[in-house]
């Protein structure tokens, strides 16, 4: 299974934003220059991390955006499962376009949605929090300073 780019910019945006120092803004323009992604791209993101409400933006001059919550109450699970807009796997995934003739005998169905689902179910054991664990490491090649 491969996650979007866009599941793994929101990942670096809400890692980049808890990484910073206590009460510091983060900005669309720093996270983009960072990591090297269109500042259009991000806002787009960004956007759709505040409307789930682990984001908050604030606007104006001296704006930017920092976490609508502590690290801890942000499951990575929930992250993905929200950035995700779907998780078909193969065709027969959507019955709508499903065109294989062995669907109703083929257990490669099942055996590929149980792995999904504990590919999931491992990503809820862990929050934001956790992939901070390095978070000297991860400041230092953020190029974040105190």
């Amino acid at each position: 299974m491969r996650l979007k780019k866009y599941t793994d910019y929101a990942l670096r945006v809400l890692i980049y934003t808890a990484s910073k120092p206590e009460g510091e803004l983060a900005s669309i323009k720093e996270i983009s220059k960072v990591f090297d992604i269109s500042e259009n791209h991000l806002s787009k993101i960004v956007h759709q991390l505040n409307k789930l409400d682990m984001l908050t933006t604030i606007r104006g001059r001296s704006g930017g955006i920092r976490l609508a919550k502590p690290p801890e109450e942000i499951n990575v699970g929930d992250v993905v499962r929200k950035m995700e807009d779907d998780f078909i796997l193969l065709e027969c995934f959507d019955r709508g376009s499903d065109h294989c003739v062995i669907t109703p005998a083929c257990k490669l169905k099942h055996v590929l949605n149980d792995a999904l689902e504990a590919f999931l179910n491992i990503l809820d054991e862990y929050t934001l929090q956790d992939l901070l664990s390095n978070k000297s490491r991860l400041r230092q090649l953020m190029d974040i300073t105190d």
